[in-house]
């Protein structure tokens, strides 16, 4: 980097663990513990100060409950609905960091807005995908407003199994795995139909095994969008199900976790636990490990502009073949997990390989023109991919 060391800032929340071990990575290169620029500030447009010349990494607006009420309104922060407000407060306040860095001298974004826009609704996510190829899980094509309709369309093409996601949520948040035999219905949520209008998170996963309860659930999340994969069969190890965390930095896969369960949710925080990703990768073989690694590096060149994108991959039963259930802007934070051996993140933790990879040339800030697009415009599922 010209013009002296290099000079990061966050926007994220003050003490969030990614602003604090992204800082750390910093501070171990020698360079000054980058600046904090506070989501609430620049969600409710007060005074976010870039420094010239920053080097300037978007992270999550966190655990923040301030932050929340600015992105959904006023409310308790477990609640399920509100993401539709959450997105559009979001992509504006993406618009605003976008605006407040090319107004900066010399200050540069590591992550572009309109591809973190992208990330951040699943139906825009998935179609990016399957443009360029990558394999995806079938999904509903059109919009799913009821309980009516969802099963309707299940019908129509005959899917027993569906998982049902809102568009714009995280960590699991909503997500039922739902399956239909007639008027036999199972789903798996860590959604609590409890007393009241709202459905809440949990940390607990449940089963409902009512349609009025599934029919309630989903009358619940689709005002705010659904997106409707088809059931893939997850394969097993140690007698759990898994998918694959990937983190790709600078377009590369650097780091791998197995996250195993005995639940449809494989998320950690949701009772899923780190497996074996040696037994994994011996069970695909060196073909089957290197075609599932390209694939997570196909996906990440769907978002060219962003130093660290987190892949979602599924495995399938007998370790056949492979898909992509979504791609995180934010999917980086694996506490103490190495990176993958013969690859730049060998030795060093998520936070590190991005910092070493900006550093050292890999990754180079707005490198690649952005189009003049609002974030989340629905145009944006049209935009080609880099391959």
């Amino acid at each position: 980097m010209s013009g002296g060391p290099a000079r990061f800032a966050v926007v994220g929340t003050p003490g969030d663990r990614r602003v604090t071990m992204f800082g750390d990575a910093v501070v171990r290169h020698g360079l000054p513990t980058p600046i904090v620029i506070p989501w609430c500030d620049v969600l409710a447009a007060g005074e976010a100060l870039i420094p010239p010349g920053a080097l300037v990494r978007i992270d999550s607006p966190g655990e923040d409950a301030r932050a929340d009420a600015l992105l959904r309104g006023p409310g308790d922060p477990s609640r399920v609905a509100g993401g539709a407000r959450w997105y559009r407060t979001f992509t504006a306040g993406l618009a605003r960091v976008r605006d407040l860095t090319e107004a900066t001298p010399s200050a540069h974004l590591l992550g572009d807005p309109g591809e973190i826009a992208v990330m951040f609704d699943k139906r825009l996510t998935h179609r990016r995908l399957q443009a360029a190829g990558v394999p995806v899980p079938d999904a509903l094509p059109g919009p799913i407003s009821s309980y009516g309709e969802l099963r309707e369309a299940m019908a129509r093409r005959r899917w027993a199994r569906v998982f049902v996601k809102p568009a714009h949520g995280s960590s699991a948040s909503g997500v039922i795995a739902f399956q239909a035999h007639g008027a036999r219905v199972k789903a798996v949520t860590s959604a609590d139909l409890g007393p009241g209008p709202s459905l809440h998170n949990s940390l607990r996963i449940r089963t409902y095994e009512t349609e009025d309860d599934v029919a309630a659930i989903v009358g619940a999340l689709a005002p705010d969008g659904l997106h409707v994969e088809r059931w893939f069969p997850k394969a097993s190890i140690a007698g759990r199900a898994f998918d694959l965390r990937v983190v790709c930095v600078a377009g590369t896969p650097t780091h791998a976790v197995v996250r195993a369960s005995r639940s449809p949710m494989t998320n950690l925080h949701l009772g899923g636990v780190r497996g074996d990703l040696d037994a994994v990768a011996g069970r695909l073989g060196d073909a089957g490990w290197d075609h599932a690694m390209d694939v997570c590096a196909r996906a990440a060149a769907c978002f060219p502009r962003s130093l660290a994108v987190g892949v979602d991959l599924l495995v399938a039963t007998g370790f056949r073949s492979v898909a992509v259930a979504e791609v995180n802007a934010f999917g980086d934070l694996l506490p103490g997990l190495p990176g993958l051996p013969g690859t730049p993140g060998a030795g060093l933790d998520t936070y590190a390989t991005q910092v070493a990879a900006v550093l050292g040339g890999r990754f180079a800030a707005s490198s690649v023109p952005e189009p003049r697009q609002e974030p989340g415009e629905r145009g944006e599922e049209e935009t080609a991919c880099v391959t």
